[in-house]
């Protein structure tokens, strides 16, 4: 009886950990997916900015 509720507590703490792992690597892919986003942002606000191009010749 004894063993079975040391296998019965290990299980439950396997699984917490697990639970616990899983829940950080979503948050970490959450960030990573945020950064993603507002590097793409900063690059989509960056070509548009409102000033002149300077117009070049062709040298013949």
């Amino acid at each position: 009886m004894y063993e079975y509720e040391i296998s019965q507590i290990r299980s439950a703490e396997l699984i917490r950990r697990a639970e616990s792992e899983r829940l950080a690597r979503e948050a970490l892919r959450g960030r990573r997916a945020a950064r993603r986003e507002a590097a793409r942002h900063a690059a989509e606000d960056e070509s548009h900015t409102p000033r002149l191009r300077r117009l070049r010749s062709r040298a013949a």
